[in-house]
C-alpha cells in the first residue's frame, strides 16, 4: 500500500511539473495504453473492460480536440483526424471490434512518434 502511495505521488509530481509538450506526449502514451487494454479485453470477452478503456481513449481525443488552437490552419487537419478516430472508436465500441482498434492504435502511434520528433526538433533549436 505504501509503495502505491509513493508511485501515486511520483506520477502526480511528474504530471504537475511536465511542460505542455510533455503532457501531450503523456496523453498519446495513455491513449495507446488504453487502446491496447481494450484490445486485450475484447480478446478476453470482457465487454465492460473494453468499453471502459475505449471511453478513456475517447476522452483523451476529446481533450486533444478541445485544446486545438484554431488560429493555425493545421488545427483543422488535426480536428479532422480526431473526428475520424472518434468515429472509429465509437464503431469499435459498439461492435467490440479489435481490428478497428488496431487501426486506431496505428494512427495513435504515428501521431505519438511524430510528436516525439517535433519535441526533439524544438529542443535542438533552443
Amino acid at each position: 500500500m505504501l509503495a502505491n502511495q509513493g508511485y501515486a505521488a511520483y506520477a502526480n509530481n511528474k504530471v504537475m511539473t511536465a511542460s505542455p509538450a510533455e503532457l501531450t506526449l503523456m496523453l498519446y502514451e495513455g491513449a495507446i495504453k488504453f487502446t491496447n487494454l481494450a484490445i486485450t479485453a475484447i480478446e478476453e470477452k470482457d465487454v465492460q473492460k473494453a468499453h471502459d478503456n475505449i471511453m478513456k481513449v475517447e476522452h483523451i481525443i476529446e481533450e486533444f480536440q478541445g485544446t486545438l488552437n484554431h488560429k493555425y490552419p493545421v488545427a483543422k487537419d488535426f480536428d479532422e483526424v480526431y473526428n475520424y478516430l472518434m468515429m472509429r472508436l465509437r464503431e469499435a465500441n459498439m461492435k467490440k471490434d479489435k481490428e478497428i482498434l488496431e487501426e486506431v492504435l496505428k494512427h495513435l502511434r504515428t501521431m505519438r512518434d511524430t510528436w516525439k520528433e517535433v519535441m526533439k526538433l524544438a529542443h535542438t533549436r533552443q
